[in-house]
């Protein structure tokens, strides 16, 4: 048995549906023959360039362990499913079940709101710049002469 990491980009319209979406979802994997040792449901995040006309997706990861043949079933699966927009099964050595990057910044975007103290920008002070008194000559006139 191999060890998978699977990162899924679901339509965000399937944020409200996600629990459906996961019951069928591991039903795919059990037949297949995949074991689901964790799974961080991440949320509705902001995509960094629009997929399919979508702006936002529903992030989920997925810490698998199965066949390899079924990661090319799975795979092929996951390609036709209309409800995934994008998807990056990994092959990875040991599983990784502490919370993910993504998983710790979500959580810590969702307390940020009540956090967020606004400190205005400090002001620029530009040093005044005197004239050095040996370089400037005062312009002569006749009297000085």
């Amino acid at each position: 048995m191999n060890n998978y990491e699977l990162t899924l980009i679901l339509n965000p319209d399937l944020s409200s549906k996600f629990d459906e979406f996961e019951v069928k979802f591991s039903k795919v994997l059990s037949d297949i023959g995949f074991e689901t040792k964790k799974l961080e449901n991440i949320g509705r995040r902001q995509l960094a360039y629009s997929i399919l006309n979508h702006n936002k997706g529903h992030y989920a990861i997925y810490q698998l362990e199965g066949p390899a043949a079924g990661a090319i079933e799975l795979e092929t699966k996951l390609k036709y499913d209309t409800s995934v927009i994008r998807h990056l099964m990994l092959k990875v050595d040991t599983l990784s079940l502490e919370d993910s990057l993504l998983m710790i910044e979500s959580r810590e975007a969702k307390k940020a709101p009540e956090e967020i103290k606004v400190t205005p920008p400090k002001a620029k002070v530009t040093p005044e710049i005197k004239p050095k008194e040996d370089s400037v000559e005062e312009p002569k006139t006749k009297e000085t002469e």
